[in-house]
């Protein structure tokens, strides 16, 4: 929006931008968020892009209760137990995806895995109610500043890259949600929040001692998805067997080109699909065009040098 409201829009107007692919500020009962349709990843991209210095982090899916939850993710009894003891509130559960349809793979950092929580907000679940889906909220505010917990200070951060902007007033939390990975055999706490260890382990008993699923959690270093084909990045030329990621007008086959008019949200928005669908050919390697590290190129230098490292 051109011009940030100062009176906030209503849930329903709220809804309507969320459908249309644009961004709204959501209040939570943590911290205000910056909110996009869950699976749309060129919604999710622009997430990245508004919050300035982007890096290809997990986010958490909103949604309105249990029953949309487990459409999602798979949930055995011990999250199922965690959900019914803490929601709606802030904690986020880390479980294995059901439905990558519902979170695109970008909302997800290309993981098998989901991060997904129902907030306690009247106001967001309202939101999500009436845009009848989940929704991508991490905080609204700018790359390395404080997350915002007030109306004024959200908009004063990202309004303008907003459609809508929901006054929910002051956060009563103010702080992140707890995050817990139900994954296998173990439960572990991967960021802490206002719920605490001790309130976990009085519902699943005691948790694993390390959190080696950490990558899993928004607002940690992550290890992001990288392909079984090794990743060679800033190709010029493509060597026997390698599959190339062109990037701009007329590089590489048109199939696997991240945005064939160099466009870095629409490149965003491939960067996991084409590299799995790329992987699955069992190429010698998988070769990327230069990318501009600029803006969202960023992430996606980010994410890329990522992949690349972990094949040596």
């Amino acid at each position: 929006m051109s011009d940030a409201p100062m009176k906030g829009d209503s849930p329903e107007k709220a809804a309507e931008a969320l459908r249309a692919g644009q961004l709204v500020i959501l209040p939570t009962e943590t911290v205000y968020g910056l909110a996009a349709d869950a699976s749309k990843p060129e919604a999710v991209a622009k997430i990245f892009e508004a919050k300035g210095r982007p890096r290809f982090n997990p986010l958490i899916a909103h949604v309105a209760d249990l029953v949309s939850a487990e459409s999602i993710a798979v949930f055995d009894e011990r999250a199922r137990a965690l959900a019914k003891a803490f929601w709606p509130g802030p904690l986020t559960i880390v479980a294995p995806v059901r439905d990558s349809g519902q979170v695109c793979d970008l909302a997800r950092a290309g993981l098998d895995s989901v991060a997904i929580r129902v907030p306690a907000h009247e106001k967001a679940r309202a939101v999500i109610s009436a845009f009848g889906g989940a929704v991508v909220a991490p905080s609204a505010n700018r790359s390395g500043r404080p997350s915002p917990t007030t109306f004024a200070d959200a908009l004063e951060e990202t309004g303008t890259s907003t459609g809508a902007a929901v006054d929910g007033g002051s956060c009563r939390e103010g702080v992140e949600s707890t995050v817990v990975s139900v994954l296998g055999d173990q439960i572990a706490l991967l960021r802490p929040g206002t719920i605490t260890r001790e309130q976990i382990e009085a519902v699943v008993g005691p948790l694993a001692a390390s959190a080696e699923e950490g990558h899993r959690s928004p607002g940690r270093l992550t290890l992001h998805y990288a392909p079984d084909a090794p990743v060679r990045i800033n190709a010029t030329n493509v060597k026997d067997g390698e599959i190339l990621l062109g990037f701009g007008e007329g590089v590489g086959d048109p199939r696997w080109s991240l945005s064939t008019v160099g466009d870095l949200r629409e490149a965003a928005a491939n960067l996991f699909r084409l590299l799995r669908e790329a992987d699955r050919t069992k190429p010698s390697g998988i070769a990327v065009s230069t990318i501009p590290a600029t803006g969202l190129g960023e992430a996606i230098n980010d994410r890329l040098s990522r992949a690349a490292g972990f094949v040596g």
